[in-house]
């Protein structure tokens, strides 16, 4: 029975992976193993010393972005290496790469090495299955599995047998045709219908992507003979595609006019995978950022709600007060032993009486007192309330403060310090692990009409930013909104009304209005701009300003790249 795939991306299909090991053919073969390390448990790294230099092969064998790519950026290694590690530590150090190629029309590469000791020398065989989420790597000599990335166990209800000692088997074959099968294709290519959708589900090793490209270049269903010479030797054109200004695929070739090309399918893999790491780093620290404010934003509240209902409590207070001295007034007419008692208020304009409880049990002097004890008590709390709720204020409006500048970062850069402020805040646990001290990232930088325009990308930048400024430089802020201060660095310059409104776009766009029109921008010179002692990252206090109205605007155009 045909398994009908879904419509999805996968690059990693059978066709790219034959280009892909036949470019790490070229770029690898007779180099020799230098230092292999394993970074996280589905990553390992290869530094190999070839007639062309030194290259770096980075394995990801995870479920997500699985691929074999060069020139991977540098990650850190664990203190002490994983067995599987280990194991080809052992067995592929110093080792020589003789061959690379494609196991039939799998998605398996596999690199034979010879590998030369003091007293020895063996073939080897290293298989890297890029299949998703079964992706693995296996080390085998003479059909037998040495060791493997994920091992399978006795008893283990699988399929596959992925273990020291077994014999090494490929996966099972699936219902398709491969494509050097010409014969086979041309009973798999009948029957009409959708001609990707037939290639796709009948063709092994080719994803509906690809299938696509295929249709496209030949204008409907192609011969048996063309889709071979396709698969083959065919069109070769390495990009990336894009859908919504977004990286969406990387491809060996592409009939879309927009894609960005490549000179080789390494190279457009590589990019490809950069951006979309990059993306997914970004969102998931992003993530990790927001769901750690938004908790303390919640204990804030839900401490603030507390503070309000003992303010509700204390809304007695004057009464209370006003009770005990009606009382005091009037002791010798309150009858011993009374409930309650109706004094004349004088503090009543209309000259009405209030109704006062008593305790029976108590004399009135002594009632009086009560209410006068009570009253002391309200105040206190009143008075400790009201400062626990300006505290708590203030402690809000800084966490939603924090909160604008993570929904407003666009780059990993602009979480940097955000994320060391939480730490520095008590809102994330402090990393025990002494980092290297960097640099401060920069500021975002903008040249517009001759101008250089700064913006803060958090609350410890715009505290920076707020000290470099000078007494004549223009500092701009949102009016009612938290946002990031914006700096225009005068040097004495009169500022033209341009400059100035695009500076106020720029500070409406990195604010909590983004999402709306006419935002008002307050600025003022940066001598009339200043801290108040103890206050907390990114507040400041300013005078002498003027407010414009603009619409949010990155001015991605006048940004200085870093």
């Amino acid at each position: 029975m045909l398994q009908k795939i879904e419509r999805c991306n996968l690059p990693q299909d059978a066709y790219t992976l034959n280009r892909i090991a036949g470019e790490l053919y070229a770029a690898l073969c007779g180099g020799k193993i230098s230092r292999i390390n394993q970074p996280t448990k589905d990553d390992l790294t290869f530094i190999i010393y070839t007639k062309n230099g030194t290259v770096k092969l980075d394995a990801c064998l995870g479920a997500a972005n699985c691929r074999l790519s060069l020139g991977a950026p540098e990650r850190t290694n664990p203190s002490v290496a994983p067995n599987f590690c280990m194991l080809l530590r052992k067995h592929l150090q110093n080792a020589e790469i003789t061959d690379i190629g494609q196991v039939g029309f799998e998605r398996i590469i596999f690199f034979d090495f010879i590998c030369v000791s003091d007293f020895s020398s063996e073939k080897m065989k290293l298989y890297f299955e890029i299949m998703g989420k079964y992706s693995n790597a296996a080390l085998v000599k003479d059909g037998v599995i040495v060791g493997a990335l994920k091992s399978t166990y006795i008893g283990e209800n699988t399929k596959r047998v992925l273990f020291t000692g077994a014999k090494y088997k490929l996966p099972e074959p699936q219902d398709k045709i491969p494509p050097y099968d010409t014969e086979g294709l041309e009973t798999a290519l009948k029957g009409g219908g959708d001609p990707v959708e037939t290639i796709a589900n009948r063709v092994t090793g080719i994803s509906y992507a690809t299938a696509a490209e295929i249709c496209a270049y030949y204008g409907g269903m192609p011969t048996p003979a063309q889709l071979n010479g396709f698969v083959y030797g065919g069109p070769y054109a390495p990009c990336i595609t894009y859908a919504n200004g977004e990286p969406k695929d990387f491809k060996v070739y592409s009939s879309d006019a927009g894609a960005e090309r490549f000179e080789s399918v390494l190279a457009a893999q590589s990019e490809f995978y950069a951006r979309v790491c990059a993306k997914q780093l970004f969102e998931g620290r992003r993530q990790k950022l927001k769901s750690a404010v938004a908790a303390a934003v919640k204990k804030v509240e839900k401490r603030l709600s507390a503070i309000e209902n003992k303010l509700l409590e204390c809304r007695e207070t004057e009464t209370v007060r006003i009770k005990g001295e009606l009382l005091t007034a009037c002791l010798y007419a309150v009858p011993k032993g009374a409930e309650s008692f109706y004094a004349d208020n004088y503090y009543d304009p209309s000259g009405g009486k209030m109704k006062i409880e008593l305790d029976p049990r108590l004399t009135p002097p002594q009632n009086a007192q009560r209410y006068f004890k009570r009253y002391a008590k309200l105040k206190r709390t009143r008075e400790n309330a009201d400062a626990q709720r300006a505290e708590t204020l203030e402690k809000y409006e800084y966490l939603k403060s924090i909160q604008a500048h993570i929904c407003a970062a666009e780059r990993l850069i602009d979480l940097e310090e955000t994320e060391q402020e939480m730490r520095d805040c008590g809102i994330l646990k402090t990393d025990k692990a002494v980092a290297a001290k960097k640099l401060p990232p920069p500021f975002r930088t903008y040249l517009i009409g001759g101008f250089k325009v700064f913006s803060g990308r958090n609350n410890i930048q715009n505290d920076r930013l707020m000290k470099s400024c000078a007494p004549e430089d223009l500092w701009l802020h949102t009016q009612k909104f938290h946002s990031s201060h914006v700096v225009i660095s005068t040097g004495g310059k009169e500022v033209p009304d341009e400059v100035l409104l695009a500076a106020a776009e720029i500070c409406a766009f990195y604010s909590d209005g983004r999402g709306g029109s006419k935002i008002p921008v307050d600025y003022t010179r940066g001598k009339y701009v200043k801290k108040p002692k103890g206050s907390s990252a990114g507040f400041a206090v300013y005078t002498d300003y003027k407010t414009v109205l603009a619409d949010p605007n990155p001015h991605e155009k006048e940004a200085e790249t870093l």
